[in-house]
């Protein structure tokens, strides 16, 4: 899959405060900040405990020490792939990914050379003899079996490894080949592809989240600053529209709620209840209405989704129904009863998708007539909207700290695999309720175990036997 190139990477780093910053300069300290190099489209956010937890077990597990030192901050940049595939940020450079194997079941660490700024790999690696050092260093040439002067036991073939001098210092990193039994008997050959990366610059060092906040200030500032006066000029365009915010529980919902209560005082939620929300979200929802003084107008959409589902089965990644039955029909209703018809803030960004980086930024729904909807945070990353969060030490969803990189329905067809494990762990009842139904579905038609266990029933055209799987 290719990187999707939704707008400019403001991602750039301090070496003096050891924090992100969105602009060429510290606001903290005053130093320029250099360019942190990854992938389109860059929406990278911080990297919470859970998160930090994953990322250390992951390389503990494959190379006997974890990557990011405790203290440092750290960033996920999520990257194309066909399940889950997120790049770890520290120090300014990106220092590895972790990649989720569905037909396994598991997390792959792949680390890059920056990484050995961080870890010293107590497993799985291989000693280059002294004469393939500088080839392996300067040129990115494989290790080839003459050159092999130790490797490790646990090795298998493809495995991911770091490649030492004799003096253990890391000069590559790369995928094994053969194992460590059938190179120690190899004459000739490769022992480890050596995998080339754009350089990065690893410069260690603690920070704090508050240090970030710090550091962009007058970014921030000057973010909200024009976010504020979008909204002011939609509302003084359509006057005789009630406002409203529409609220999911999510990051973005909620910068959009402070930019809009900032500019206009307390504004009604609008909230769609699917039914299949987590319990997180419903407590965070409460939270947020009592700590702003907000008037929550609350739709419901499970009845019609069990109609739906009945007679049509789960919906898919691209033919997701449940969008316009569970939100837009009961919230349009919603609406009507309370307000008639209103002008709604949502906190859409072009960074999020292809779909939503071509969207316009005021716009209405032919499917939901009754509501004027407009981005105020259309242009800001993901980065931007957590450090504004942190500064105004707003009541975020507490699913983030657990892992979730974004929220929404727990059993929403565009989730990857990696994301329905987790919650398969963290909320076994609601998942066992969800593979319920489509287990039922699955068994009266005919279906291989697969189109559940391996998440088929995402996939448009598969809730059919001989429907072309």
């Amino acid at each position: 899959m290719r990187p999707l190139y939704l707008g400019k990477v403001h991602l750039r780093w301090c070496d003096d405060c050891h924090v992100p910053v969105l602009g060429e300069q510290c606001g903290r300290c005053g130093a320029p900040t250099r360019a942190v190099p990854v992938t389109p489209p860059g929406d990278a956010r911080p990297a919470f405990a859970a998160d930090l937890a994953l990322v250390n077990q992951v390389y503990y597990d494959h190379f006997g020490a974890p990557l990011v030192p405790v203290g440092m901050l750290a960033l996920l940049n999520k990257v194309p792939d066909p399940d889950r595939m997120e790049e770890v940020v520290v120090g300014g450079a990106v220092v590895g990914h972790i990649r989720f194997i569905p037909r396994e079941d598991r997390w792959e660490p792949i680390p890059r050379i920056e990484a050995a700024a961080l870890l010293a790999p107590t497993r799985r690696y291989v000693v280059a003899d002294v004469g393939a050092v500088p080839s392996i260093r300067d040129q990115g040439a494989s290790l080839l079996a003459p050159g092999l002067l130790e490797i490790h036991p646990d090795v298998q073939a493809g495995d991911e490894v770091f490649i030492l001098a004799p003096d253990r210092t890391v000069i590559g990193v790369g995928r094994a080949r053969v194992s460590a039994g059938e190179a120690r008997t190899m004459t000739r050959g490769p022992v480890v592809r050596t995998r080339r990366n754009q350089p990065g610059l690893c410069v260690p060092g603690a920070a704090s989240w508050t240090d970030a906040v710090e550091a962009n200030g007058a970014i921030i500032d000057r973010y909200e600053t024009v976010a504020r006066a979008f909204v002011r000029e939609v509302v003084q365009g359509h006057p005789d529209l009630p406002v409203t915010v529409s609220y999911s529980g999510g990051k973005d919902s909620l910068a959009t709620l402070l930019v809009v209560q900032k500019e206009l005082g307390t504004v009604p939620l609008l909230f769609a209840d699917t039914g299949f929300e987590f319990p997180e979200t419903y407590e965070n929802l409460e939270t947020v209405a009592k700590h702003y003084g907000n008037q929550v107008i609350r739709s419901s959409g499970l009845t019609v989704f069990d109609q739906v589902f009945n007679t049509q089965g789960p919906p898919a990644v691209d033919a997701r129904w449940c969008c316009g039955v569970c939100k837009l029909e009961p919230i349009g209703e919603a609406i009507r009863d309370h307000l008639g018809e209103c002008l709604s803030f949502i906190g859409q960004r072009k960074y999020e998708s292809a779909k939503r980086a071509k969207s316009r930024r005021v716009w209405r729904n032919p499917s939901l007539p009754v509501q004027l909807s407009a981005a105020p945070i259309h242009t800001w990353t993901a980065l931007h909207v957590w450090l504004y969060l942190f500064r105004e030490e707003a009541p975020y969803n507490p699913l983030y700290e657990l892992g979730f990189d974004r929220i929404g329905c727990y059993m929403c067809p565009s989730s990857d695999l990696s994301t329905f494990r987790t919650i398969e762990v963290r909320y076994p009842a609601l998942m066992a309720a969800w593979n319920a139904r489509l287990l039922a579905w699955q068994q009266e038609r005919g279906l291989p175990d697969s189109w559940v266990n391996d998440g088929e029933w995402r996939r448009v055209g598969t809730h059919e036997a001989g429907s072309g799987r």
